[in-house]
């Protein structure tokens, strides 16, 4: 998934940048008013404590005050804030940094941006605080069940060019995967589907339609049912590799959506039983400097059966 670029000179509170939502048609009153109704689990008094600390914000950086009367269309900037963040036992490591990129290897459970329960703990956040970069920002994501390699810009003026770069697939990305052993895939794949998001809001599902999402699989080894495979996405749909896997009889063990959503987002993580997806490899021609690039995650995923579904 490509990322926007943040919003420009708006002050960074603690490495995390402001939220962005884009007022729509409607007979609100108030900033205020909107916001409560929009986001019921934050009430309206701390809405209006978040507007008088000048927490919520227009684009220009003015605060937007309690009783600030409601114009549609408009840009508002927003602090998410979370009362108590539960730590995750484990940080990002940095693999590589120049003056453009940081190359960061995360583990499992870490969100790449701040959102929901997880402000601090985010990689970009987490990131910012090591390197003293502000204009910090990913050019891609990762789920956050996923583990693996992700690559951040650290020039505002370079976010364009590799942004460009994922967009147009110049770049070679290799993930590994355990799952069921399954005969027929121990000879290469090429799996096309049509992808789209799922009334549920987390989930993504395969569609009938035109194929937007292609998978290259190949079985790497077996052990016993299971088996270790390389999966190299030609695009990048949400949940693209576990929706493939799982549409050729193989879902990835520890995944908790697919087949079946066996914990949902909002609940408590399992960190004894991670998704067994590792994003292993980058590898393209700098669209900044002209230099061949290539890095490798230094995680490995168990070929075991103990991940395996009973």
């Amino acid at each position: 998934m490509l990322l926007s670029p943040p919003a420009p000179d708006l002050p960074v509170l603690n490495g995390v940048g402001p939220s962005r939502v884009v007022l729509p048609s409607g007979n609100w009153l108030t900033i205020l008013d909107f916001l409560s109704e929009r986001f019921p689990h934050v009430d309206k008094l701390q809405w209006q404590a978040r507007m008088l600390e000048r927490k919520v914000l227009k684009h220009d950086g003015s605060a937007v005050h309690p009783e600030e009367p409601y114009q549609p269309h408009q840009p508002i900037f927003y602090y998410r804030h979370v009362d108590t963040e539960l730590a995750l036992p484990f940080s990002v490591k940095v693999l590589f940094e120049d003056e453009h990129l940081v190359v960061a290897d995360k583990p499992h459970f870490m969100p790449v941006t701040p959102g929901g329960r997880h402000l601090q703990n985010s990689v970009l956040v987490q990131l910012k605080h090591a390197t003293g970069c502000r204009t910090l920002s990913p050019v891609h994501r990762l789920d956050r069940e996923t583990a693996g390699l992700v690559l951040l810009c650290k020039q505002a003026g370079d976010r364009a060019a590799y942004h460009a770069m994922f967009r147009q697939h110049r770049v070679h990305k290799s993930y590994e995967a355990v799952a069921g052993y399954r005969e027929e895939l121990m000879t290469p794949k090429v799996h096309r589907s049509r992808i789209e998001d799922d009334p549920r809001f987390f989930l993504s599902r395969e569609v009938t339609g035109e194929p937007n999402s292609e998978t290259r699989v190949r079985m790497l080894k077996r052990l016993d049912e299971s088996a270790l495979y390389l999966l190299e996405p030609v695009t990048g749909r949400r949940h693209q590799l576990r929706l493939h896997m799982w549409s050729l009889g193989a879902p990835i063990f520890g995944d908790q959506f697919y087949p079946a959503v066996i914990r949902g987002p909002s609940e408590p993580d399992d960190f004894s039983s991670p998704l067994q997806l590792l994003a292993k490899r980058l590898a393209f021609i700098d669209p900044v400097t002209g230099q061949q690039r290539e890095w490798s995650s230094q995680q490995t995923l168990k070929l075991s059966e103990e991940h395996a579904p009973v």
